[in-house]
């Protein structure tokens, strides 16, 4: 993986579902749905990246300002959820080690240009498949017996 980047791992921007801070809570909740996500990107209105926004942040939201159903959430925006966990962003120009450090804790990494613009994310899943074709072709995987090799 010595040739390997970031941007041969990203998932652009328009291919994926992200949030506006300015958003309300029903329109996240119901893109978060339509997707099958559990956390999406949220940048603001310059399309910086702001924070991940997951399910979690949603319940303890809602159970401190006491909503209880999807009319509810119209009142707020994402805006006014504070962040509970910080999914930190990878730079474009960082490295594959940065990625990799901050993807054992995030299931997705939000990727950053220079100006901090949010331009797509790597998964968690892209980052072991890379990883798995690299050792798929190196001496170490091949030595193993044929019986001991799982295929993705």
């Amino acid at each position: 993986m010595k040739s390997m980047n970031i941007l041969q791992l990203l998932k652009p921007k328009a291919m994926i579902a992200y949030i506006t801070e300015s958003a309300t809570l029903r329109q996240a909740a119901e893109k978060m749905r339509c997707h099958g996500y559990t956390a999406v990107p949220v940048i603001n209105k310059s399309g910086e990246f702001v924070k991940t926004m997951n399910e979690g942040d949603f319940l303890w939201f809602m159970l401190e300002k006491g909503v209880s159903d999807m009319v509810g959430l119209e009142s707020y925006t994402v805006a006014d959820v504070p962040k509970r966990v910080m999914c930190e962003p990878v730079s474009v120009e960082s490295t594959i080690k940065d990625l990799f450090k901050l993807s054992m804790n995030q299931n997705f990494v939000p990727v950053v240009d220079g100006r901090g613009v949010f331009i797509g994310i790597v998964t968690r899943r892209d980052i072991l498949q890379a990883c798995y074709s690299e050792l798929k072709n190196s001496e170490m995987f091949s030595a193993q017996p044929e019986y001991e090799r799982d295929e993705v």
